[in-house]
């Protein structure tokens, strides 16, 4: 009985373990990092299940706005407080990857047990452990990007390897969503039990990651240059890394805006014959596939130009912005949640494949919590125009054109420009060092 009550699971394991570890990825170590971003995810989502009806749906319209501009100031807290030092203690502990990544999991499980206590009274007092929570989170995310490399199988790209890391998350996140709203119907506090067991499972495989990713091979130490040497980061390595990050900026503030700016607009105005709750669910779940099929896209994408893929997303994100303004309706606003959802996905993996590529090693991770601080900072100034903005349909998806037509014009030529540039020096793929 024991062996068929098993079965089911074991089969389940084992088709997923194939599925991570497929084209060399098991043998590179990147199937284990796949796995690990998975439960990262999953946990991540338990989290916010357990918040979500304390911040946002349990209190009126007018309170939910100070809560969740409450919540906006403290998510930019530690990008704009730690990020300019956790990048720089991590360039100089590069033996320390696994026990940074293992140690921001084990954080987020005790915090998890500390909100456990709060989220049932909605108090302030939840904040504090919130906020140790996003800050773990991002550690755990810069030191990811900063691994991929080091655990890259022949003949794959990094934007390939990405979006198969970010596509496990992403999986990962859709069926923990239902199972931590289960969780929630038992108590508020039961779905962060759950994000607390897989945080601790997820403290155990960052450490069973393959030794060599804490390798120093081929890096140099990171060091006080020579007045007049030129430390290499972001702004030496090139417009395509700057004007990715312009892009990836206005996807982030378009994202944050379209969350809080339709959250509150369906809140009050929901769907023809829906409620406020099924119809934020339906313009969620169109993000959620855009962004999922965007993220499967760039794990088949073979494409070694990533300026390019920015550049064609930028001009399909604003197509379909000009759209939703001029032909407002709940079918535009589903279609556009979907378009940026798919359009972000890929421009983010191109991000980061331009990143790994063109900043050298020894800063690396810097660039990434730098970028990560960027994008974060544009998400928050998106969702705090969200929260001001008069309730009216057509002007939202016309400011939303604007954001997306804004980062168009900062990026476009500079991106075309450098993929020029990098096919005349006949560099093709990316550079791991």
């Amino acid at each position: 009985m024991g062996r068929a009550l098993r079965a089911p699971f074991t089969r389940t394991g084992r088709r997923i373990r194939r599925a991570t570890h497929a084209h060399g990825a098991g043998e590179s170590g990147l199937g284990r990092l796949i796995e690990l971003h998975a439960v990262n995810g999953a946990g991540d989502v338990m989290i916010t299940v357990a918040l979500a009806s304390t911040v946002f749906f349990s209190v009126p319209t007018d309170e939910a706005r100070g809560r969740v501009t409450l919540y906006l100031a403290i998510t930019l807290a530690p990008f704009a407080l730690l990020a300019p030092v956790i990048g720089p203690l991590l360039d100089r502990l590069p033996h320390g990857r696994r026990a940074a990544m293992a140690a921001a999991m084990l954080a987020r499980a005790l915090l998890a047990l500390g909100l456990s206590g709060a989220v049932a009274t909605g108090g302030l007092e939840l904040y504090p452990a919130a906020l140790g929570v996003l800050v773990a989170s991002k550690a755990y995310g810069v030191v990811r990007s900063a691994v991929v490399p080091r655990l890259l199988p022949p003949r794959f790209s990094l934007v390939k390897a990405n979006s198969r890391v970010t596509l496990a998350g992403l999986l990962a996140t859709g069926l923990a969503a239902p199972v931590g709203a289960g969780l929630h119907r038992i108590g508020p506090q039961w779905p962060l039990y759950g994000a607390c067991a897989l945080f601790c499972l997820g403290t155990y495989w960052a450490l069973k990651l393959p030794p060599k990713v804490d390798s120093a091979k081929g890096e140099h130490k990171a060091r006080i240059l020579p007045l007049g040497e030129r430390k290499p980061g972001l702004r030496t390595v090139g417009p395509s890394v700057l004007h990715g990050l312009q892009a990836n900026a206005a996807f982030r503030m378009l994202s944050g805006f379209l969350i809080f700016f339709l959250a509150f607009l369906l809140r009050d105005h929901p769907l023809a014959g829906q409620s406020a709750a099924v119809s934020l669910g339906l313009v969620g779940v169109s993000a959620g596939l855009g962004n999922a099929l965007g993220t499967a896209v760039g794990a088949w994408l073979r494409t070694r130009a990533p300026e390019m893929i920015i550049v064609t997303v930028l001009g399909t994100a604003l197509a379909a912005a000009v759209l939703a303004a001029v032909f407002f309706g709940a079918g535009m606003v589903a279609v556009l949640a979907a378009t940026a959802g798919f359009c972000q996905a890929l421009a983010k993996l191109s991000l980061d494949a331009l990143i790994q590529r063109d900043v050298p090693e020894e800063v690396r991770t810097s660039a990434f919590a730098r970028s990560e601080t960027l994008l974060q900072m544009s998400w928050v100034v998106g969702g705090a125009i969200g929260i001001v903005l008069p309730l009216n349909g057509a002007l939202g998806m016309s400011v939303a054109a604007a954001i997306v037509g804004t980062g168009a014009g900062l990026a476009v030529r500079g991106l075309v420009g450098a993929c020029g540039r990098s096919g005349r020096s006949g560099r093709t793929g990316p550079r791991v060092a």
